[in-house]
C-alpha cells in the first residue's frame, strides 16, 4: 500500500512503482481517501514477493517527492493450543486433575438413532412454521365500487376476512400489511398509501379503521344496538335465517361499541326467548277456540245423526247451530210467514193474484203473528192494504162521479 496525492492518475502510479525492481510488474487494485493524512491509500499488486529489500518510500519525478511504502510481511504461524494450555497450568501453578474439577459431569450418551430423529423432527418444525404463517387464503380485491363487480366482494365480508386475517393469522405485521395493501385497488388503495406514507410502521389495524370509516356504516354503536332490540322475524323466514340475521347485527354492535361482548350471548339469547314466549302465549289463546270448534263439530255430528220424526231434538239442535244454519232458516221463515193480502193465501204477493178477495181470511192471517217483528211488519203490510183499497175506492168514486158529471 503507498500513500499518494488525491490528483495523481492511475498510470502514474504504477510506472513510478515500477522504477523498485524487487517488486516487479505492479497492478492498482483499490485507492481510498485518508481524511487524516489528506492523501488516497492505494492498494496495489505486485508480481514478485515482498522481502525486505522493499524500500520504505519511492520517489516520484513529477513531484519531487517521496511516497511511502507500506508492506505487509507473513504472519507467524499460531502456537498450538496443548503448548499454549500447558504454558498456562504452568504459569498457574495447576495440573489436569485440577481442570478436570471444575468441569460438569458427563452428560449420557444419546444414541445415533435418537439423535436422527431428534434432529429430523428440528428440520421439520422449522421448515413448516414460515408454510404455516404464509398458508393464510388471499384475500379478495375491493375497490369501492357500487354495484360490487363479480370478482370482488361486498365491503362488510371483506371487512370480516380481513379482520380474521389480522387477528388470527401469525405472520408478521409487515406481511399482513403487505396482504392488505394486495387487496385494495382505487380509492382504497389510496387511503392505504397514505397511511403508508405517514407511518410506514402503521398496525394493520390502522388500515382496517381507517377503511371502515370511509366505506363503512354511517350508524354509531347505539344506532345499531337499538336497530338489534327491534328485529323481529318475519312471517316466512326461518328460525335459523333469523339466528343468522341477528348474529350479523350483534357482530357489528360489538365492533361498534353498542354493547360489551361479555354480555353477547345474552343479548343474542333475548330475541330467540321472546319469540317462543310468544309462541306459548299463542297456543294458550288458541286452546279455547279450538275446544269450541271441537264442541261444535261433535254438535253437529250428533244434530246429522238425529232421525227426522224426532221433532224436539231437532230444534234443539238447530237452536245450538243457529249461527250457521241462519241465512237458510230466515228464508224458509221468511217463504212460510208471506202471505197475500187480497185472498189470505201464502205463497204469493196481492200484486200478482188472480184468486177472489177474502178478508175473513186475511184478518185470520194477521190475529197470529209469529214474533215482534213478523207482528209490525203484518201491521205494516196490512196499512198499506188498507190504503191502496181507500184509493182504489176513491178512484173509482171520482170516475163514476166524471160519468156521470160530464
Amino acid at each position: 500500500m503507498i500513500m499518494v496525492p488525491e490528483e495523481v492518475e492511475t498510470a502514474e502510479i504504477e510506472e513510478t512503482i515500477q522504477t523498485v525492481k524487487c517488486l516487479g510488474r505492479v497492478r492498482l487494485r483499490g485507492r481510498m481517501f485518508h481524511p487524516t493524512q489528506n492523501c488516497v491509500m492505494v492498494l496495489c499488486e505486485c508480481k514478485e514477493d515482498c522481502n525486505e529489500n522493499v524500500p520504505p518510500e519511492v520517489f516520484h519525478a513529477g513531484s519531487e517527492t517521496s511516497w511511502p511504502i507500506i508492506t505487509l510481511s507473513e504472519a507467524p504461524a499460531p502456537r498450538d493450543f496443548s503448548f499454549n494450555l500447558k504454558a498456562l497450568m504452568d504459569a498457574e501453578g495447576k495440573t489436569m486433575n485440577d481442570i478436570k474439577g471444575l468441569l460438569p459431569e458427563s452428560v449420557p450418551q444419546v444414541s445415533a438413532t435418537e439423535s436422527i430423529l431428534q434432529a429430523v423432527g428440528d428440520f421439520l418444525q422449522k421448515a413448516q412454521k414460515p408454510q404455516l404463517e404464509g398458508g393464510y387464503r388471499r384475500l379478495r380485491l375491493f375497490s369501492g365500487n357500487m354495484p360490487v363487480p363479480p370478482n370482488e366482494e361486498p365491503f362488510d365480508q371483506w371487512l370480516e376476512q380481513a379482520w380474521l386475517m389480522v387477528e388470527e393469522s401469525e405472520g408478521t405485521e409487515k406481511e399482513k400489511r403487505r396482504r392488505l395493501v394486495e387487496s385494495l385497488k382505487g380509492p382504497p388503495l389510496e387511503i392505504a398509501k397514505s397511511i403508508r406514507e405517514a407511518d410506514p410502521e402503521a398496525n394493520p389495524t390502522v388500515y382496517l379503521e381507517a377503511l371502515e370509516s370511509s366505506f363503512g356504516t354511517a350508524e354509531s354503536g347505539d344506532d345499531l344496538y337499538f336497530a338489534f332490540r327491534l328485529m323481529r322475524q318475519q312471517p316466512t323466514e326461518k328460525l335459523s335465517d333469523f339466528l343468522r340475521r341477528l348474529e350479523r347485527a350483534l357482530s357489528k354492535v360489538v365492533q361498534r361499541g353498542g354493547f360489551s361482548a361479555d354480555y353477547k350471548d345474552v343479548l343474542n339469547a333475548t330475541p330467540v326467548s321472546t319469540i317462543l314466549s310468544n309462541e306459548h302465549s299463542g297456543e294458550t289463546e288458541l286452546a279455547p277456540l279450538k275446544k269450541q270448534v271441537k264442541r261444535l263439530q261433535q254438535k253437529v255430528a250428533q244434530r246429522d245423526m238425529v232421525p227426522e220424526t224426532s221433532a224436539k231434538p231437532t230444534s234443539v239442535t238447530a237452536v245450538e247451530v243457529k249461527q250457521k244454519t241462519n241465512p237458510p232458516s230466515r228464508n224458509r221463515q221468511q217463504s212460510d210467514e208471506q202471505f197475500c193480502y187480497r185472498c189470505g193465501e201464502k205463497g204469493h204477493f196481492m200484486a200478482k193474484c188472480r184468486n177472489s178477495e177474502n178478508q175473513t181470511k186475511v184478518i185470520n192471517q194477521k190475529a197470529h203473528p209469529i214474533n215482534k217483528d213478523d207482528e209490525r211488519e203484518s201491521k205494516y203490510r196490512y196499512q198499506f192494504y188498507l190504503r191502496h183499497k181507500l184509493s182504489d175506492q176513491a178512484r173509482s168514486t171520482d170516475f163514476l162521479n166524471s160519468s156521470w158529471n160530464p
